[in-house]
């Protein structure tokens, strides 16, 4: 039987960690600092953070008021806020979708995991630092070595969740989600003392309206959604192990700054290194595990200690920021196990560890032997991430919204919002994010379904 008492986080403090912890992945990292770069600088930041503060946040706020309201997981909680109805099917979803990233993203943990370990080793040797740019493929396509890796890195996951709330997730985030930040702010000083530099730093924060635009716009309305983790459960359910005098409020604005600060930090630790080496800056995983890896190789010729250290450190906070994020994903898919068949938490990390396996398996080899399985023109592993991010994501996100714009009752939400109204000025915010919430947030996810649909 699950236990009566539910789990909580120890402090509104620990909440925040593991929330910014579970915010913080590796799109800040490897997406944030390019699209800075191709969509005018400090132009496309200022954007970016007025559509985190602006869109994010509300939806953000959203599915907090839905988690702490409720106080169960994803499934119980429109169960339980709105019984006899089809809302329940939303919390499914969320539990399904979640399901499919764990599967996919430990994959790519699974790399960072792989790079750490490489570091210690030749595997980035700076005799050679043309060939740390096909190390990425090679390990990608070999089976034993991409399984291997995928499997210990989710193995890492469950073994968190499986300590719970208090000895778990908690204990593990207030440690890492600091120590990501010191880590990245240690690359930062290493990387704007290169020769060089100067132009990444330019690159980044320079000023260029003529770049923004309304595709800019648009990147930086996505980048805000996506990067907090919105409409998949996370929010919820880690808001629904708040401590009764939590405010949402509070905690989704420091999760935010949280965020958007760790983005632009990356920026800056990841930018005037590729400047300084001499090469065009791209995004996604060639940039982290193909174009750093032979930078860090080639700096390596002239300072092999130093190379070797900074390697380290940056794929050590790839890892951690992967395992933040893994665990608040894997946890939703746990609660629910443990909510609906009433079994004990290790019960319920049994019943999804398996799936996971076999699914994540799949996308381990889609990018090796299996690269010629398609199904939709897209390999498993593709067609898992665009199902998720650009199709369940953003419905998931709409369906929090409208449920607390126009179906839970106002004075409910009015309570969570406020504390039962002893925060200062929350009556009049409140009203502001009720009028976004109804009016003007759920065209805007249309907007960016739409989009991400063409």
């Amino acid at each position: 039987m699950i236990p009566s008492k539910r789990e909580q986080f120890g402090s509104s403090f620990t909440f925040i960690l593991a929330m910014a912890g579970s915010a913080i992945g590796l799109g800040n990292i490897w997406r944030f600092p390019f699209m800075v770069g191709e969509h005018g600088g400090g132009a496309f930041i200022v954007a970016y953070l007025i559509c985190s503060m602006f869109i994010a946040l509300p939806c953000f706020l959203c599915e907090s008021l839905i988690g702490k309201r409720a106080r169960v997981g994803a499934y119980g909680a429109f169960e339980k806020l709105a019984p006899s109805s089809k809302w329940k099917w939303v919390g499914a979803v969320c539990v399904f979708a979640c399901f499919i990233i764990i599967s996919y993203y430990c994959v790519v943990g699974g790399w960072s995991f792989d790079f750490l370990v490489r570091s210690f080793t030749e595997g980035l040797s700076p005799a050679h630092p043309e060939e740390a740019v096909g190390i990425f493929g090679k390990m990608a396509s070999s089976p034993l070595e991409s399984l291997t890796a995928f499997m210990l890195f989710f193995g890492a996951t469950a073994l968190i969740v499986l300590g719970g709330v208090k000895k778990g997730i908690e204990k593990f985030t207030k440690i890492t989600t600091p120590m990501l930040f010191v880590l990245m702010l240690a690359i930062v000083v290493y990387s704007v003392t290169l020769p060089g530099s100067s132009a990444g730093i330019k690159y980044i924060m320079q000023p260029d309206l003529s770049k923004l635009g309304a595709s800019g716009w648009a990147c930086a309305l996505g980048q805000a959604f996506f990067s907090m983790s919105l409409g998949v459960g996370t929010v919820l359910i880690y808001s629904s192990y708040m401590q009764k005098d939590d405010s949402v409020l509070k905690s989704g604005f420091w999760t935010s700054v949280f965020d958007s600060g760790f983005a632009i930090i990356a920026a800056l630790a990841v930018m005037p290194a590729v400047f300084s080496a001499g090469i065009e800056p791209g995004a996604g995983p060639s940039l982290v595990y193909e174009t750093l890896p032979y930078i860090f190789a080639s700096m390596g010729i002239e300072a092999p200690v130093a190379s070797r250290i900074v390697t380290f450190i940056f794929f050590l906070a790839i890892l951690m920021a992967a395992l933040t994020s893994s665990i608040s994903m894997f946890e939703v898919c746990v609660e629910h196990a443990m909510e609906r068949f009433k079994c004990k938490r290790w019960h319920a990390v049994l019943l999804f560890f398996v799936p996971v396996m076999i699914l994540g398996g799949l996308c381990t080899l889609s990018f090796g032997c299996m690269s010629g399985v398609r199904l939709f023109d897209k390999t498993i592993f593709d067609l898992c991430d665009y199902l998720c991010s650009n199709i369940l994501m953003t419905l998931g996100a709409l369906a929090f919204t409208i449920f607390v714009g126009w179906k839970m009752p106002a004075a409910e939400a009015r309570e969570e919002f406020t504390n039962g109204g002893t925060l200062k000025f929350s009556g009049r915010i409140f009203n502001a994010f009720r009028f976004l919430v109804r009016w003007v947030i759920p065209p805007v996810i249309l907007l960016i379904f739409i989009s991400n649909l063409l």
